[in-house]
């Protein structure tokens, strides 16, 4: 999300994708290795299908816990935003939530179907569903990669959220 954000050209394809038309998925992964995070969570059915091999790491948090950072940080994004071509307007608010990002039950509902059909379709020896608080050594050990010497990142609270954006 911070790069789509950051990048003139990146937020366009993403828009573009949004809109529903077809950039390419090439140009939208060009240069990176790994994707995460809005934009590109919403899109990970097709995701998952393009990159057979790919790792899936599903971050988990309680419907509670998610709802409660959703609504200090996207969902008072969304409220601010009068630019209707956003992702947050275009994407999250219109498609993921039929224009009611505000509707609670229909958030949490939408959330936890989206945990469950990861959970059901990505097949288990690719998926790591990764719960706040895990730490590195599930997460690298899915990855097949050392567990780094410095602690685990305690990133992207509301306040640093808000601050960056």
């Amino acid at each position: 999300m911070a790069v789509v954000n950051g990048d003139e050209e990146q937020k366009r394809l993403w828009r573009a994708l949004a809109r529903g038309e077809n950039p390419g998925w090439e140009k939208l992964l060009g240069g990176f290795n790994a994707c995460m995070d809005w934009p590109a969570a919403h899109y990970w059915r097709e995701l998952v299908a393009l990159y057979p091999d790919a790792k899936v790491v599903l971050t988990y948090r309680s419907p509670e816990s998610w709802w409660e950072s959703f609504e200090k940080t996207l969902l008072a994004r969304m409220t601010e935003s009068s630019d209707p071509a956003s992702l947050g307007i275009a994407l999250l608010r219109n498609q993921v939530f039929d224009g009611r990002p505000h509707d609670r039950a229909l958030a949490l509902e939408r959330y936890q179907a989206n945990v469950e059909a990861v959970k059901a379709t990505v097949p288990p020896a690719r998926l790591l569903v990764h719960e706040l608080g895990d730490g590195w050594e599930p997460l690298c050990r899915h990855l097949g990669v050392p567990v780094p010497s410095e602690p685990y990142p305690q990133r992207n609270s509301a306040g640093e959220f808000n601050r960056r954006v």
